[in-house]
């Protein structure tokens, strides 16, 4: 690589790739409401087959949909270098979360056929189905099937709010490809994102080197008490669902608080019957999100939480049902391809410094069957899931040119 120290990215050409993607979908404030196999989801992919396919790289996609596009190595038994990350968004998400990823994979292609580069492995792009697991939990959900961590059947019969199924809405939008997953072998792994959080902007540090990642638990609670009326119903006599929900959520919040600073929860998806206004709840359902780099935390975390809550249902004479729709072990990415990204970063002088993860990506599931690794850039104010999101082009530049120099060191360049 010593005679590729200053290979760089085309930052402009990065940047009007994202912007271009941005289109399609957009949101009501500036960024994208491009979830899973919406009309929006098949568009984005569309686009991005199209660039891939004009940089002269051929398709695969499989049976949950991930798309791969194969740049060829010089060494027919070289097994690939992959790089990616997701194109679907919140539903009022921003435009760099996952698809920077994504498209600065497309840019590394571009800028090694712009010089003629060649490598003895060859590099597959990726863009991964259902990342967010808005649409249809759990989240990182193609992924998880190609790295075996669920059935396939299972994964296709999720359903949205609508009721409509993965597997249907993935034929619909013409994106159920033949091959079969998890049959892909990888060399390595790498996958740029925004850190989603406030660390690197605050301290003023260019790139992230991922080394960890949080695990976590995704809990939904249904609290079924009793509707009556809430003029004439005495206190006393209530079964409050809203009320419980309410401790619960305090709960949760103290439960997190207890394990400063490795750990974090929250509830966020509500819904509460029948939301009226004179009408005292008779059933919510809410989802729990607690993470921990500690996997002995986050199991403490869980106990307490349920204790908790069955403590709070008594007092208040409800019903409760707790439901696990996601998990995963907190990871520990791959010694190696952390120090390629590590080694990258201080080639291109540029600042970094170790960092956990805070969220799910599909490189903690695709961890478990390939070496791999993370490199972070930093975000406006750490904020993401919020149409709001912004980086600035540098860092995105920054970002991508260490994710080429960490995935072209692994590839192997020939002479």
């Amino acid at each position: 690589m010593s005679q590729l120290s200053n290979l760089q990215i085309n930052g402009d050409r990065l940047w009007d790739a994202i912007m271009e993607m941005a289109k399609i979908g957009p949101g009501v404030a500036g960024g994208n409401n491009r979830q899973t196999l919406t009309d929006e989801d098949g568009e984005g992919r569309r686009l991005f087959q199209s660039w891939a396919e004009a940089a002269g790289m051929t398709m695969g996609v499989d049976t949950m949909g991930n798309m791969f596009f194969t740049r060829e190595g010089t060494d027919p038994e070289a097994l690939p270098v992959y790089v990616g990350s997701h194109l679907d968004t919140q539903p009022t998400g921003g435009k760099y979360d996952g698809v920077l990823g994504v498209l600065g994979a497309l840019e590394i292609v571009r800028t090694l056929n712009d010089l003629n580069i060649k490598t003895k492995h060859p590099i597959v792009v990726a863009n991964w189905t259902n990342e967010e697991g808005t649409r249809f939990a759990p989240a990182m959900l193609a992924s998880g099937v190609f790295a075996g961590i669920h059935e396939e059947n299972w994964a296709k019969a999720r359903v949205d709010a609508k009721g409509k199924s993965f597997g249907d809405e993935l034929k619909r939008i013409g994106w159920e490809g033949e091959e079969k997953v998890g049959e892909r072998k990888m060399h390595a792994f790498f996958e740029l994102h925004i850190e989603q959080g406030p660390i690197l902007e605050d301290e003023g540090i260019d790139i992230g080197v991922v080394t960890h990642g949080q695990g976590l638990y995704w809990l939904e609670v249904t609290l079924t008490g009793k509707e009556s009326h809430t003029g004439s119903t005495p206190m006393y006599k209530r079964r409050n669902a809203g009320l419980g929900m309410a401790r619960v959520i305090e709960l949760v919040h103290e439960t997190a608080m207890d394990y400063q600073p490795n750990a974090v929860g929250t509830v966020g998806h509500m819904d509460v019957h029948p939301n009226s206004r004179n009408i005292i709840p008779g059933k919510c359902v809410f989802t729990i999100d607690i993470r921990s780099p500690s996997l002995e935390t986050l199991e403490e975390m869980r106990e307490r939480i349920e204790d908790g809550i069955d403590t709070i249902c008594e007092a208040l004479d409800i019903d409760v049902s707790v439901d696990e729709v996601g998990h995963f072990d907190p990871v520990t990415f791959d010694a190696g391809c952390v120090k390629a990204v590590r080694d990258a970063a201080e080639r291109l002088g540029l600042s970094h410094t170790n960092i956990v993860s805070g969220a799910g990506h599909d490189a903690c599931w695709i961890n478990r069957v390939a070496p791999t690794a993370m490199v972070m850039c930093p975000c406006v104010d750490g904020l993401s899931h919020n149409e709001a999101e912004e980086i600035t082009r540098e860092w995105a530049r920054n970002g991508a040119n260490v994710l080429m120099h960490a995935v072209v060191e692994t590839a192997g360049v020939v002479e």
